[in-house]
């Protein structure tokens, strides 16, 4: 009889990774699409995306230059909303989740982490784009714009806060991790252009460079499961689901 059940939950099994293997792969297409065409905008300096990135540039500089105590606050969040920042957050969540014998999901955590975090520096060289100039600047920043920094790495410790925390989560404690995720991005993104230092577009990529580490890894993550004969992951079970949710 075994003969008979085992091949038939093998397929089963082969059919739902694959499924999600595929949902995996379009998202990581989704999220990896607007990167590729954003990065061929800025290197051929598309007159379009440039007027629309100066605009918004004009637009925050003159509101934030007239208003001293504007600058300085935008200024406290720079230090708030400095990559470092997110990856502490990322270690004390992964001393948490090690304490609690989830030690899978912390070299998944740290995985994604430190991909996000190298991705940066590398796709910034690789661009070379020079920051946002203006005749009163409200702040300075050394190296390249493309893409920023901050907004990368709030994006990918606000995902991975996400991903790790609503299968726990219900009702509004779910809504509350959702909200906070949606504000650190958000801030973080209006410091970048309200202190001149990146264009929108900046902004952008380092989302979407974020959403497809994010994907990457969480797609890996459920291979190795896959191979490795335990339980399929998914939005409702986590990425870590007990044997008993099989």
């Amino acid at each position: 009889m075994s003969s008979d059940v085992h091949p038939s939950a093998t397929a089963r099994q082969s059919r739902r990774l694959g499924l999600r293997l595929g949902l995996g792969a379009a998202a990581a297409v989704l999220v990896a699409v607007p990167f590729t065409l954003l990065t061929v905008l800025v290197l051929g300096k598309y007159e379009t995306l440039e007027r629309a990135d100066r605009a918004v540039a004009d637009a925050f500089n003159a509101q934030v230059l007239p208003r001293p105590w504007l600058a300085r606050t935008f200024d406290v969040l720079a230090t708030v909303t400095d990559p470092n920042t997110w990856r502490v957050l990322a270690f004390v969540l992964a001393v948490v989740l090690w304490r609690r014998g989830r030690r899978r999901l912390v070299y998944w955590l740290a995985t994604t982490m430190v991909v996000g975090g190298l991705l940066g520096p590398l796709l910034k060289e690789l661009v070379a784009r020079a920051r946002p100039t203006f005749a009163d600047p409200v702040s300075t920043a050394s190296g390249y714009s493309f893409p920023s920094g901050h907004a990368l790495n709030s994006m990918l410790f606000a995902a991975v806060l996400v991903v790790l925390a609503h299968p726990a989560t219900r009702g509004a404690r779910r809504a509350l991790v959702w909200a906070v995720a949606v504000v650190i991005v958000l801030v973080t993104a209006v410091d970048r252009l309200a202190l001149g230092v990146h264009f929108a577009s900046d902004v952008l990529a380092g989302w979407v460079v974020a959403l497809a580490t994010v994907c990457g890894t969480t797609a890996a993550f459920a291979v190795w499961r896959a191979q490795e004969g335990l339980p399929p992951s998914s939005p409702e079970t986590g990425l870590e689901p007990p044997r008993s949710t099989e």
